[in-house]
């Protein structure tokens, strides 16, 4: 068996990133952008007013308060979206809404607020400073200036950015379509009937989620029974996806043949066997150039191994700088114990508590047990060298979501 850092950095030295594709800003949210975006023009393009108000000369308003108002002549209403071809004179104001271009001669703009309108005239109560709520041209974004980079990941601040470019479509490192093949005799799928000693096949649906959550594409190639031809020809059909994943057949047993058939395809098996609970049957290849993944068939060991083997993979693939699941220290709530040297990944409750936070064990912790699964939102990490902690300790948990950070109410 190898450490959990050695299948990594053995797996993710094997993983290159795929393809550029073209898209539509609209479907560009959570995807890793493959250029460099530079501004095309300013931003602001010119200068604008911060402010519902007045554009003024400061020099006609020194002075100005509410007992000694400075009083000037309204020459002009200026709404956003439009230029001013007036030139203020001595004496004169502009009436301003916010994000209207400065009028030529104006050199500030006084709040609406210090402010009273009389007639064609307008009442000055408070002297602006030279440029006061004036927004200048570039000064967020200026023509030339690098405002996104290649291998950025795209949020919402992205695609406004994008968008404030006039940049319609972008360049996006491709999604990796990722097969899944489920093997044993004793699988059915959803629609088939359930009898004897059948079971249902869960585990492809599992992963399957786990890989849209991701952001890739899953091809399902259904159920291989345990017989190495059918085996063969569904991983020939899964040549065609960008990563294939396995799930069952690759322990010991008479009837686990992936292996074998992986090899007999040219498949060269880079790693078998994992320090790690749950999970240890874990299989990585190369198989004609596509990373295959050969993940165990109890369901739960399978999610676990998907987290933290698969997960990082798929995210470099698709071009992401952090790759991993974030890890925080919590107080455990419970004593923890085992004699195994391996790494233990135990489903865990993770809650908010103060100013840090609480972690539980989420019940039975058998690799086939699904309702511990589901009740988690953290893995809690128990070390190779370790055989006790005890309640109250502090433990590194690899966090799964972030639901116990969503509150009723705003908390802020």
């Amino acid at each position: 068996m190898i450490s959990v850092e050695e299948a990594l950095s053995l797996i993710l030295e094997n993983i290159r990133e795929i393809g550029f594709e073209k898209v539509d800003i609209k479907e560009a949210l959570g995807r890793v952008i493959a250029e460099d975006v530079y501004a095309r023009r300013n931003i602001p393009p010119w200068d604008n007013s911060a402010m519902d108000g007045y554009a003024v000369r400061v020099g006609d308003v020194e002075g100005a308060s509410k007992e000694n108002p400075a009083v000037l002549k309204i020459i002009e209403s200026l709404p956003a979206g439009y230029i001013s071809e007036s030139k203020l004179k001595p004496g004169e104001a502009i009436k301003i809404m916010t994000g209207a271009p400065m009028p030529n001669g104006a050199d500030a703009v006084v709040m609406a607020e210090y402010t009273e309108k009389d007639g064609d005239r307008v009442k000055i109560f408070k002297r602006p400073e030279k440029g006061e709520h004036i927004r200048r041209a570039g000064e967020d974004v200026k023509e030339g200036q690098l405002v996104i980079k290649n291998g950025q990941l795209i949020r919402p601040s992205e695609v406004g950015m994008l968008a404030s470019m006039a940049r319609s479509i972008v360049s996006v490192y491709q999604r990796p379509r990722v097969a899944i093949l489920a093997t044993g005799d004793e699988l059915v799928d959803l629609d088939e009937e359930i009898c004897g000693a059948k079971i249902i096949n869960s585990n492809t649906y599992a992963v399957s989620a786990q890989i849209q959550e991701c952001g890739a594409t899953p091809i399902l190639l259904g159920i291989a029974r345990d017989r190495e031809d059918e085996l063969e020809e569904k991983l020939q059909l899964g040549m065609n996806a960008d990563i294939i994943i396995t799930s069952g057949g690759v322990s010991v047993g008479d009837y686990d043949h992936v292996k074998d058939v992986v090899k007999r395809l040219g498949g060269d098996l880079r790693l078998w066997k994992v320090a790690i609970k749950p999970g240890k049957p874990l299989a990585f290849s190369v198989l004609n150039g596509r990373p295959m993944f050969g993940l165990p068939g109890n369901p739960v060991a399978s999610m676990v191994t998907f987290e933290i083997f698969v997960r990082p993979a798929i995210l470099k693939m698709m071009g992401h700088k952090n790759v991993f699941r974030p890890v925080i220290s919590a107080v455990i709530k419970n004593d923890l114990k085992k004699k195994e040297q391996r790494r233990h990944f135990i489903r865990a409750s993770v809650q908010s508590d103060g100013d840090g936070y609480a972690v539980e064990t989420t019940g039975d912790q058998g690799s086939h047990m699904m309702t511990s699964m589901t009740k988690a939102n953290g893995l809690i990490i128990f070390h190779e060298n370790e055989t006790f902690i005890k309640a109250g300790d502090k433990v590194k948990v690899m966090l799964l979501d972030r639901s116990f950070e969503y509150r009723k109410d705003a908390g802020y």
